[in-house]
């Protein structure tokens, strides 16, 4: 059921109620005159639902591809839906209530082991620039010995960090409590307000923790080097149902991709459109600036076997995962080979 779909300038917007809670579609409209006189393939009616995390600084790059007319030069209409976290997009694809969903790809391995059927079909960002953030006052990982740390569900990416982090300091976990608070910035919130010791939260805050005097303490590149942030699941069974429409989707993710890694203006006013950020804030620019450092965005969708399963074994290691398995089942390199087709064709 569609309720309140309304039009604003060129734009639609609507939410959309399913029975996965917290969810709200936001219609993909072209709005790009480079694409304006383009040659599209055949027409997709039927729309394509994407699941990402709630937008932040880092929305510009992850939304490119359905902001500046990527998919529809690709002729697949696509709704996206919005999230507070990797568990609740897995649903949301598990139930048929999605296509597909952009986030870290542990949740995927897990739900392989449980016997879900949900394949990577390419890693978007491929470096993590998450961090364990604290106040001034605290210097070393051996002062949060007793002091609780704020993370995400376990499997998660800040629980698989906020663990590997004190393992590699020699820490138990056992003497810190792991705090499971949402997405970054409730994980930031409750660190600003004193309501947590520490915070696995995005890079993307340092422009404003300097100013309230709070800083990453350690970082993932330093304890997780081989960390995949963000890849693109769907299932077995909508690549079977929907071949050209899987090979559609990720050849609009790689020209999106490969624009928004060329046009660092347009990533930040896509961000701030996103977001809701004003034009002063330093967070999309600074985002932007730390994926071009890192090298971490995955212009062609790369699908790196030993990163996952490198993130296979850290997940038996910290007790989420009882045994490793063949991390071949969990991908499907097919859709991806089409799309860079497809993606061929249109230059």
């Amino acid at each position: 059921m569609i309720e309140g779909l309304f039009m604003k300038g060129k734009r639609a917007y609507g939410v959309v109620r399913l029975a996965v809670p917290v969810i709200t579609f936001v219609f993909a409209v072209a709005d790009h005159p480079a694409f304006a006189q383009t040659a599209k393939p055949s027409q997709t009616t039927t729309p394509w639902r994407h699941v990402i995390i709630e937008p932040k600084s880092d929305a510009g790059i992850l939304l490119m591809p359905f902001k500046r007319g990527f998919a529809e030069k690709m002729g697949l209409p696509v709704e996206l839906i919005s999230v507070k976290d990797d568990e609740l997009a897995l649903k949301a694809v598990i139930s048929g209530a999605a296509d597909s969903y952009e986030g870290g790809p542990a949740a995927a391995i897990l739900a392989d082991a449980h016997g879900a059927d949900v394949k990577v079909v390419g890693c978007t960002w491929i470096a993590m620039p998450h961090g364990i953030f604290v106040h001034d006052e605290i210097t070393t990982m051996d002062q949060l010995r007793g002091k609780s740390i704020a993370v995400a569900a376990p499997g998660s990416l800040p629980d698989i960090l906020a663990r590997a982090a004190l393992a590699k300091f020699n820490i138990p976990v056992s003497d810190v409590n792991l705090a499971s608070l949402g997405g970054d910035l409730d994980r930031y919130r409750a660190l600003a307000a004193r309501v947590v010791d520490a915070a696995v939260v995005s890079a993307e805050v340092t422009p404003i923790a300097e100013k309230q005097g709070i800083k990453m303490l350690v970082s993932a590149t330093e304890v997780l080097p081989e960390f995949i942030r963000m890849c693109l699941h769907v299932s077995a069974k909508t690549i079977a149902a929907r071949p050209d429409d899987t090979a559609k989707f990720l050849a609009a993710e790689i020209l999106g991709l490969r624009y928004a890694m060329g046009h660092k203006d347009d990533v930040v006013k896509v961000a701030q459109e996103a977001t809701g950020f004003k034009l002063d804030d330093p967070r999309p620019a600074f985002m932007y600036d730390l994926a071009v450092k890192q090298s971490a965005i995955g212009t062609d969708l790369p699908i790196p076997l030993d990163k996952l399963g490198w993130l296979q074994n850290q997940l038996v290691t910290v007790g989420s995962l009882a045994k490793p398995g063949d991390i071949a089942r969990v991908v499907d390199t097919q859709p991806r080979e089409k799309a860079l087709e497809l993606v061929a064709k249109t230059n």
